[in-house]
């Protein structure tokens, strides 16, 4: 079988990439290392990175979203995990995302992974984001 290496990105649909990048910046701490503004069919990418990250998180701003936001319940993406080194991290995390005045979850074990704290909060177009941390691997 051929062999995937990694993940290089991951790219989001949200409604309006000026109102979702501040977002992705103020709190999670990502920084944008490039944009491509406007295409001929009038798509808007913005590509950043997060501090430990080896991969790309894309935003893509289509030019009809239709204005609908985001619902794991339809075909597609149902969420976006990012890991996080110890619990006292992830608590770290609750007061950055209450200093921002994000609505998240309490720290709680992911019922389908034993051993594991996380919590989960929506970003600016309702996408599902979990912050993660297994436990036992805790650095």
């Amino acid at each position: 079988m051929p062999e995937l290496t990694g993940v290089h990105h991951v790219a989001l649909t949200v409604t309006d990439v000026d109102r979702s990048v501040p977002w992705y910046e103020r709190v999670l701490g990502f920084s944008t290392i490039g944009r491509e503004d406007q295409d001929e069919s009038g798509v808007r990418k913005v590509f950043l990175r997060g501090p430990g990250l080896g991969i790309t998180l894309t935003l893509v701003q289509h030019p009809v979203t239709g204005g609908a936001l985001f619902d794991e319940r339809r075909p597609g993406l149902d969420h976006l995990t990012f890991t996080v080194p110890t619990v006292e991290s992830l608590r770290a995390w609750t007061d950055r995302l209450a200093e921002h005045g994000v609505t998240f979850s309490p720290i709680a074990e992911e019922s389908t992974a034993p051993g594991t704290a996380v919590i989960a909060l929506r970003d600016p177009d309702g996408i599902q984001l979990v912050l993660w941390v297994d436990k036992a691997a805790e650095k």
